[in-house]
């Protein structure tokens, strides 16, 4: 009996199922061996020589307990002590979503794409760039669940700046536990926002945090303050993180030419240094905690000291922070990313640059992978549906090429004969459906057609697309004891006094 085929719907969007796809190809090498070598000891020892100044007592403390020379906030951490605490990194972790299906790999070939998170501004065709209120916030996640090709949210896809600072993440947290039934990260922005996070996940989870330290289910990224500096907020949520069995995604800031030295090779000893720190300060404070290596090198625009993102230097070092997270066996987070004001030919070809630069250098997570633009500064509703565009078509690309007795297609030759075509062979009818990519932002009309059909150009096909995901947005279920729980939370929590501002 022939396989009836699914029932299409008119005019539906295309999207791959939800799911990792595992990174087929070896990762793209940029770097020998020695030099992989080099940069690494080059930053043991500016470490153990310069050292990182500490602005936390206790994450003072824990160095100096641990071993590290300590003057003042000055830590010097010698190569044996780095050495020893890089040894206890898991190279691969698994982090659980609500649902449970939804659960993600971390390390060896697999691969997540997470949404933008953290812009304060938020911008749209219809309304312009402007501040990011709870309803634009909401409504970006909403986005996120109905994106299958957005594994994981990034910690908040912008900042509802119509909501006080002192509990916004609480408003926050709550949109992520019912509105998502997928991964989600929290802000790792001092002990309380990191604290609330990972309440807020056991309670959505109906766990203890004896729970969830078994089972990680929050990821929190930490970015050092470069050059060589550790402030006292990201500190706290390091800890916390650490302590509590979840994961920090150390992330240096390190911009050649400004934060970082004009040198490449430099710009990646500092990265390696601060991140090679933090990590270790995770295995001082729990050895065996997962953690990620995060690495954000790129350059800035000499004529003008603005950061420049999706650049030949961004993706070159992307790909060499890939070999020296290997190197020291730490999984490994990147970012999609562009420096571009308008949803224009270069938010397009510096995204694409910036993922191949991460992709092809073996990120295991790659943040801001959907819907960032102006250096980070904003979240584009119509960039979310671009980025997605370009994460399904890499999700593709990641698909091994079939070679099988079928695939190899001698009978379809045969029946198309010389000279003929196979639009009508057996093979294509049978295939025709599934063969290739189904674009869910491009259009293939020829030109005559596109005209005829209003000459829609990416931008305002991208306005449509996320309108209609968001019409056709449904909850995912939650237990109603559940939701009673976090809210009673989010309402002590909030006449508490929510967490500190400065």
């Amino acid at each position: 009996m022939r396989q009836r085929r699914p029932v299409r719907t008119p005019n539906a969007i295309p999207q791959p199922p939800f799911g990792q796809v595992p990174r087929v190809y070896d990762p793209i090498r940029v770097l020998s061996e020695d030099h992989v070598e080099a940069i690494h000891q080059a930053a043991l020892r500016l470490l153990a020589e310069q050292g990182m100044r500490v602005l936390n007592g206790r994450a003072l403390d824990l160095f100096r307990r641990a071993g590290a020379r300590i003057d003042g906030m000055m830590v010097y951490p010698d190569p044996g002590l780095i050495e020893t605490c890089l040894a206890t990194v898991p190279r691969s972790f698994t982090i659980a979503a609500r649902n449970r299906a939804k659960d993600l790999r971390f390390g060896g070939s697999d691969m997540v794409f997470s949404s933008v998170g953290g812009p304060a501004y938020v911008m749209d065709l219809d309304r312009g760039r402007r501040d990011g209120t709870l309803q634009d916030m909401q409504d970006f996640l909403r986005l996120c669940q109905r994106l299958n090709v957005i594994q994981q949210e990034s910690g908040g896809p912008l900042e509802p700046m119509d909501l006080p600072a002192n509990s916004r993440h609480l408003d926050l947290y709550l949109s992520q536990c019912t509105l998502l039934d997928k991964s989600w990260n929290l802000n790792a922005l001092g002990t309380e926002r990191t604290m609330d996070g990972i309440q807020m996940a056991a309670l959505a989870m109906g766990w203890s945090l004896d729970d969830l330290a078994r089972q990680p289910m929050m990821m929190g990224v930490i970015n050092t303050n470069s050059p060589r500096q550790l402030d006292d907020p990201m500190s706290q949520g390091l800890i916390a993180l650490a302590e509590h069995g979840q994961v920090a995604i150390v992330t240096p800031f390190t911009l050649a030419g400004a934060m970082a030295p004009v040198s490449l090779a430099g710009a990646l000893v500092l990265q390696h240094a601060e991140a090679m720190f933090g990590v270790a300060l995770t295995q001082i404070v729990r050895p065996g905690v997962p953690v990620m290596y995060g690495g954000f090198t790129s350059n800035v625009d000499m004529k003008t000291g603005a950061p420049a993102f999706g650049t030949p230097e961004y993706a070159k070092a992307a790909q060499a922070s890939g070999q020296l997270a290997r190197r020291i066996g730490v999984p490994f987070r990147s970012s999609n990313t562009t420096a571009a004001n308008a949803l224009d030919a270069q938010a397009a070809y510096e995204s694409m640059m910036s993922l191949w630069g991460c992709l092809m250098g073996g990120a295991h997570l790659v943040i801001h992978g959907a819907g960032w633009m102006h250096g980070g500064l904003t979240a584009s509703f119509e960039k979310l549906i671009l980025d997605a565009e370009m994460l399904g078509m890499m999700q593709a690309y990641f698909q091994p090429i079939a070679v099988t007795d079928d695939a190899l297609s001698l009978d379809a030759i045969a029946e198309a004969g010389v000279g003929g075509h196979f639009f009508g062979t057996a093979q294509t009818m049978a295939m025709y459906e599934t063969a290739f990519h189904p674009p869910m932002l491009s259009n293939w009309d020829n030109y005559p057609t596109w005209l005829a059909r209003g000459s829609q150009e990416a931008p305002a096909r991208a306005n449509r697309i996320w309108k209609d995901l968001l019409a056709n947005y449904e909850a995912p279920p939650i237990d109603p004891g559940t939701l009673e729980a976090l809210e009673a939370f989010v309402a002590k929590r909030k006449a508490e006094g929510g967490a500190p501002t400065n």
